[in-house]
Order: C-alpha cells, then structure tokens, then sequence
C-alpha cells in the first residue's frame, strides 16, 4: 500500500488540489451569491384590504437598501390598444384628509428597506385613465361601451442604492367577473394578479424598455 502511494504520489496529489480547488470555489459562489442577493433590488406591487377594485394598489421595498422611486404608471390593456397615465403626482378626487395631504400629493421620493407606498385604488387608476385618455367606462362595473378590458399593469421607475442607472418593475391584474349572481346590479369584477411575483427589469439590456415606458407617457405629464 505504501509503496503505491509513493508510485501514485503525484497525480494524488494533483487530485487534492483539484478538490480543494472544487471547495474554494463552492465557497466563492455562495459568498457571491449572498452579495447578489442583496445588492438587487427587491420590489413588489401588490393588492392590499380588498380583492375588488376598491382595494389598494401597494409599492413595497423588500431590497436591503431604500429606493428612490422616480415614476409609477398605470397602463390600461383593452381589446383595440393600450392606455398609459401617470399616477406619480397622482392625487384622490375626493376632498378628504389622506387624499389632500402633502404625504399623498406624491409618490415620487425615497422609500426605506421594508416600507411601503400606498398609491390609491385600482377603480381610482382605472378611473384615472379613462378620463385621461376621454374613455367611457361604467365606474360600477368597469367596462367600457366599445371595448373589452384585459387587464390593468403598474409599473415603477426608481434609482437603487448607488446604481447609476434606473430600474423598473412592473406586475399585471386581470379583471375578473366574481361568482355573485350576474343578474345583481352592482356586482362586481374581481383584481387578480396574473403572476405571482412582480417582474424586475434591472439589467443593462433593459434600459431602452424603461425609456420606451417613460416615452408611452402623454406629452403634458
């Protein structure tokens, strides 16, 4: 045994040193990955209260640094195209306290590790888009006259830590009928996400997406 040791001692030894090798490497991905994870940024759009309209549309920061959020838009996919508005300076209809206050006049501004932004209801958005783009929609059942409605997309256009380029984020909600009796004048449609996370559009490649985003915005934003 010794004496095939000794015979065998250099490619062994070329073997240990692959397998270390193999080890140091296994250790320098996890570490690697570890310092992705938190370098990227982590934002999630979501519903909040309510399954119907009249629930919240929610911005949260999950990263390990806060974000500077630059825009939020609403983008209205109907059966002859898409409508895009603008809901950063976004502000309710209503006259009441949250909707006039100086922390609700705005969604631009930075957003800490963990917080979230409350933009405003998805009947609002839609609301907000249809009278943007001159569209006539029944606010009750949110349907148009001479369209059909696919789906409602948010997307946000924020800065990251010291990224010196934009990231975006963007998630879908279909709109759909709820099982109450379709003979009730006042049912109702239904927010559901169409994905179950929020889509990241962070990399390199994706800056021309972000600014074909800010250009689909009208011209008097």
């Amino acid at each position: 045994m010794l004496e095939w040791l000794n015979n065998n001692s250099g490619a062994l030894s070329a073997v240990a040193s692959f397998c270390t090798l193999g080890v140091w490497l296994f250790y320098a991905q996890l570490l690697y990955l570890g310092f992705a994870r938190q370098r990227r940024p982590r934002i999630i759009i979501n519903r909040g209260r309510s399954k119907s309209p009249d629930g919240m549309c929610l911005i949260s920061n999950m990263s390990s640094e806060a974000i500077f959020v630059s825009n939020v838009m609403g983008v209205l996919h109907t059966s002859r195209g898409e409508y895009t508005c603008d809901l950063t300076d976004y502000t309710r209809s209503d006259n009441s306290e949250q909707g006039s206050s100086e922390q609700h006049a705005t969604r631009q501004g930075p957003l800490d590790s963990g917080d979230y932004h409350q933009v405003c209801s998805f009947r609002e958005i839609i609301d907000h888009i249809a009278e943007g783009h001159e569209l006539d929609i029944d606010r009750n059942t949110l349907t148009l006259e001479d369209e059909k409605l696919r789906m409602l997309e948010i997307r946000l256009i924020a800065i990251y830590g010291s990224e010196d380029r934009p990231v975006g984020a963007y998630r879908c909600f279909m709109l759909e009928k709820s099982e109450l009796d379709p003979n009730e004048k006042n049912n109702d449609c239904l927010i559901v996400p169409t994905t179950f996370d929020t889509h990241r559009v962070s990399r390199r490649w994706h800056q021309h997406r972000i600014r074909q985003w800010l250009d689909s915005l009208p011209s008097d934003r």
